[in-house]
């Protein structure tokens, strides 16, 4: 399903805290609940919202919104950790070095190493960490003894770990000791554990794909923008219907080419979800995908759609 989002120009605090790369949401509302913010010169609530104009400050400085999103593809070397702590002293932030403050899109444990995306964008974040979308992860791994039949079944089953037992998943044997999985889950180190469980161990672990970004030839330590086309797939990808209750309070209207999913009619389940206005058109006239920037027709004007 294709989905196309019209957003107004109000958001929540703790998101435009968030986008405009100041702190977390939940940084956001715990500054919020201590004072620390106001709003047009008065003190901020938590879950209030804030439109174009409206003057943020955070600690007596007021926000100035990053306007130029950022998307990276880099190559982590072993060693790096995924945090913004500055205690860490090995965090990947420190190790960019990037003039804008950008953050990890979720993790990739110290001692792997290969593709992590790393972004401004708060919205991708959220969409691409979303266990239930079940998006792909690739990953090339060797092992300290032989791959037996036996434990490639297994892996691809699903293995008991951390109370739970993983996701089926597609695994191909490239070596004796090596071999390549695919992932639509992030637990804990996974690979590790359901090696581990299995009676093996991890020896190297590279990650060479996420969604559709892959890493390709890009060096150790060095780190790539997306490119347009890399980027407007990612996010078809995390536009999904699983997440529109997530986000509902930041949706106004939901465009869909398709009638429904399945057997249950997609106007029904936008209107359980608390959506007044729900539009089904031809493919061919949505509005362009970029949902971020463009203005869409008048909902209460029937001539323009």
């Amino acid at each position: 399903m294709k989905l196309l989002f019209w957003k107004d120009k109000i958001m929540r605090l703790n998101k435009y805290l968030s986008d405009a790369g100041v702190c977390s949401r939940r940084e956001a509302d715990r500054l919020t609940e201590a004072g620390e913010i106001t709003v047009n010169g008065k003190r901020a609530e938590t879950g209030m919202q804030v439109e174009s104009g409206d003057v943020v400050v955070v600690k007596g400085k007021t926000v100035v919104p990053e306007e130029k999103k950022v998307y990276l593809a880099f190559n982590k070397p072993r060693g790096i950790v995924c945090t913004a702590e500055k205690r860490e002293k090995n965090n990947v932030i420190d190790y960019l070095s990037y003039p804008v403050r950008i953050y990890p899109v979720g993790r990739l444990d110290k001692d792997s190493e290969g593709l992590l995306l790393m972004t401004n964008d708060g919205a991708i974040v959220n969409g691409i960490m979303r266990a239930r979308n079940r998006h792909e992860k690739e990953y090339q791994v060797e092992v300290n003894k032989e791959i037996t039949p036996e434990f490639l079944k297994k892996m691809a089953s699903g293995v008991p770990i951390l109370d739970t037992v993983t996701r089926p998943c597609r695994i191909r044997k490239t070596g004796e000791r090596s071999f390549t999985i695919i992932l639509t889950q992030g637990l804990n180190r996974q690979i590790r554990r359901m090696c581990e469980a299995l009676g093996y161990r991890v020896t190297k672990l590279k990650r060479v794909r996420i969604m559709n970004v892959h890493l390709k030839d890009l060096k150790t330590g060095e780190y790539r923008p997306l490119t347009e086309k890399e980027l407007a797939e990612l996010k078809k990808q995390i536009i999904h219907p699983e997440i529109i209750k997530e986000v509902a309070d930041e949706i106004k209207i939901v465009y869909t080419p398709f009638h429904g999913t399945g057997n249950v009619p997609v106007r029904r389940i936008l209107s359980e979800l608390g959506f007044k206005h729900v539009y089904v058109v031809p493919e061919q006239e949505l509005p362009d995908p970029d949902f971020t920037t463009l203005e869409y027709p008048n909902p209460e004007d029937p001539k323009a759609f």
